[in-house]
């Protein structure tokens, strides 16, 4: 039996084995319930019907529709909203009329309120329900929440939100999460909400950031946040290595099949995102059934070759969706000019990932960007202590501390304090090689096209 840690626990999780066929899970199928050993082993196309993201190797193209917004008038989006849905299919024959729908958001835990850029805004989500809500009644909204923190869905107006809408809106730690198997890159396991599981259709709502580990966070890595805290925690901890921390993010975006991708580029994120970086109106709604090609084109629009982000990168190798531009269509209106992001300290898996391999160590220290306490501004909460998957983040004295022996450079720190009192800071010779990386990384854009 595997044993899987709580949704607070910092205990390692055992390393997957490979299983030796693929299964991913039926919705309508129950599975274990976390502490409950039971398997589901489940087709992967219920009832013989693909999947979303299934048969894309066998696909031309993908489609993403680019609508403009210049602002969160939830009027406005719902609009746009409907034109993107429409122009990907009808709205019943993707929703079915009464059928149970999970959407999932970016809302991390730190509390945050709208108007920093670091959730999905929930006047974007309000519109997408609404649009929703022409064709089901049965609609939850969720993402996990840490406990410890104050009510971030007060703070962020998401429960005013739904309350005035009457959506369900939950807290995925309080409903559950189920075991099932895979048969990923690095996982035969994962544990997926329990309301992500029992829905007929999955919206996956992201939001437009740079991320300081994966230098951008969107359709991919929102499916991250459907798993168990503790286990993401677990993950941190036990996948160091960036190629293959990255490979865990696909594995769980694939596992987990969202229908339909709609991404929050309105107001987005650079520089040190996913939580302190600084807002950028960009005026975009990207919507797609691949939320791979979604990512692909986001990350176009702020200045990155899709391929240089290591979880578009690895999802189109392997077929979960796609991540080049010649095979996208790209629905759009005229789209203003967008100048590139600013981005985050430079992702060690840019360089380590081409070095030789007994390079790899030595340049993972040096080129790795590493979490400082800022301590003028630390309040000595202990979120990062809570969230460390090494106990390397401590507080001492009414403020935190961070253990370069055992810091893994996870981010996980930088991600959940929301006083802006972690910092992300860079080595001599990662100050030297980071200009030269992303001048390497704007050519590969260019050549590409």
């Amino acid at each position: 039996m595997v044993h899987v840690p709580s949704p607070d626990s910092k205990t390692t999780s055992p390393r997957w084995g490979s299983p030796p066929t693929r299964a991913l899970p039926d919705r309508r199928q129950r599975s274990s319930a976390v502490g409950s050993p039971t398997l589901a082993r489940a087709p992967c196309t219920p009832k013989g019907k693909p999947g979303p993201g299934e048969g894309l190797q066998n696909m031309s193209h993908a489609k993403v529709v680019l609508k403009r917004a210049h602002r969160y008038d939830e009027g406005e989006i719902r609009s746009s909203v409907a034109e993107a849905i429409a122009a990907i299919g009808s709205l019943r024959a993707l929703v079915r009329p009464g059928a149970k729908v999970f959407v999932k958001v970016n809302h991390l835990s730190p509390p945050s309120p709208p108007e920093r850029g670091i959730i999905t805004h929930p006047a974007f989500t309000g519109a997408v329900l609404s649009v929703l809500k022409e064709v089901t009644p049965h609609i939850t909204v969720g993402d996990d929440l840490h406990p410890s923190s104050p009510d971030g869905f007060e703070v962020s107006g998401y429960r005013k939100m739904c309350a005035r809408l009457g959506i369900r809106l939950i807290n995925l730690r309080e409903i559950g999460f189920k075991r099932v198997e895979i048969t990923g890159k690095v996982l035969n396991e994962v544990y997926l909400a329990q309301a992500l599981l029992e829905a007929d259709v999955i919206v996956n709502l992201p939001k437009l950031k740079t991320h300081s580990l994966t230098l951008l966070t969107g359709a991919v890595k929102n499916l991250y946040g459907a798993i168990p805290g503790g286990l993401r925690t677990a993950y941190h901890g036990q996948y160091k290595d960036p190629t293959e921390f990255n490979q865990v993010l696909v594995d769980i975006f694939a596992a987990a099949r969202p229908h339909l991708t709609i991404m929050d580029g309105i107001v987005a994120m650079e520089g040190a995102g996913p939580a302190n970086g600084v807002p950028r109106e960009v005026g975009v709604i990207l919507a797609s059934q691949d939320g791979v090609a979604v990512d692909a084109v986001a990350a176009r629009i702020i200045g990155l070759d899709p391929l240089a982000v290591p979880t578009i990168r690895c999802a189109h190798e392997r077929g979960v969706g796609r991540g080049v531009m010649s095979e996208i269509e790209i629905v759009r209106d005229q789209l203003p000019h967008v100048s590139p992001f600013r981005l985050p300290p430079l992702p060690v898996g840019e360089i380590v990932g081409r070095a030789p391999r007994f390079l790899t160590r030595f340049l993972t220290g040096q080129l790795s960007a590493r979490p400082q306490v800022v301590r003028r501004s630390c309040v000595g909460c202990g979120a990062c202590a809570r969230i460390c998957p090494t106990g390397a983040a401590t507080v001492a004295k009414g403020k935190a501390r961070i253990d370069r022996r055992t810091c893994i450079r996870c981010m996980c720190c930088h991600e959940a304090c929301r006083f802006d009192a972690i910092a992300l800071q860079r080595s001599a010779l990662g100050h030297l090689l980071r200009p030269f990386a992303h001048r390497q990384r704007r050519a590969r854009h260019r050549a590409r096209g």
